[in-house]
């Protein structure tokens, strides 16, 4: 930071880093699951926004789906359990039923400085384990 960081530097630095902290969890799922994800879909208020969702496509490498109406998606993901769990739906029958408004397509060209910033978030994430240990006693 300086005296000529703004606002927007600020709000990009947090959609980045909320991106980064997504991406370090995204490694620990595919691990366990035993594959990559191919695409991530986004619902709520963070989906409205158009550069959010295109940073986590750069950061991820994935395609971000935007899904259509993503403030009323847990609505919708409450009435697909209830289906399913009446008997009225396979869970397999879901995605389809789930429009998709958007896709944002990770930009290649962004591909080489956000694997270099993530090495380190990677870094400033291990170097201060031990300090929010401190912290949190």
């Amino acid at each position: 930071m300086s005296l000529r960081t703004t606002r927007s530097h600020m709000i990009r630095a947090v959609m980045e880093g909320v991106a980064y902290n997504t991406r370090w969890l995204m490694g620990g799922v595919e691990s366990f699951i035993g594959r990559p994800f191919e695409g991530l879909r986004f619902i709520g208020g963070g989906a409205s926004s158009e550069l959010w969702c295109q940073i986590f496509a750069d950061v991820l490498n994935r395609p971000i789906d935007r899904v259509a109406d993503p403030l009323s998606a847990n609505v919708r993901g409450a009435a697909f359990v209830a289906a399913v769990g009446l008997g009225k739906l396979n869970v397999e029958d879901i995605p389809s039923r789930v429009p998709i408004e958007k896709r944002y397509m990770p930009n290649l060209s962004h591909q080489p400085i956000y694997d270099e910033l993530f090495k380190a978030f990677l870094e400033i994430q291990k170097n201060s384990e031990a300090m929010c240990n401190r912290l949190n006693k």
